[in-house]
């Protein structure tokens, strides 16, 4: 695995911004380089660090498609692959049935992210995860909430079937 310091970084590339910096030695000494090796954890890392750069910036407040948005380029910017509300079709007994539902991000095939912006959330919120979860048989989904103080407080991780 491929160490790297701050010195390294910041003589390789110049003009990073505290964040990027950050982000870019979580990337490397975390993930040696290439996202194809990641996993769900090492995925849900990076955008955690993301939501953290997010909402320090803007705080809370503004709508779900804001922090969306935002978040996408992100998480392009770190060099991860995304779907932008891919949709989820239901199946029953080998038939489709319908459009069925719209995650807001899947990042790498394998972490569902949905946003909220809400007062509090609320089991429906978590029981909507599962369901999405379970529909797309990813293991791992991350309910953020940017409507709180603290976005710590805001993050849910939730597992399917482990």
């Amino acid at each position: 695995m491929l160490i790297v310091s701050r010195k390294n970084v910041k003589t390789q590339k110049k003009v990073l911004s505290e964040y990027q910096e950050k982000l870019y030695l979580l990337i490397i000494n975390a993930f040696n380089q290439t996202p194809l090796h990641m996993n769900q954890n090492e995925i849900a890392k990076i955008v955690v660090h993301c939501c953290y750069h997010i909402h320090t910036t803007l705080g809370s407040g503004l709508y779900e498609k804001i922090y969306e948005e935002i978040l996408c380029l992100e998480l392009e910017k770190a060099g991860l692959s995304i779907r932008q509300q891919p949709e989820i079709p239901v199946i029953w007994k080998n038939q489709r049935i319908g459009l069925g539902f719209r995650a807001d991000i899947i990042v790498e095939d394998q972490v569902l992210i949905e946003i909220k912006s809400v007062a509090a959330i609320t089991p429906v919120h978590y029981k909507q995860v599962i369901t999405y979860l379970k529909l797309t048989k990813l293991k791992l989904g991350l309910l953020i909430n940017f409507n709180e103080a603290l976005i710590k407080n805001g993050i849910s991780r939730i597992v399917n079937g482990l």
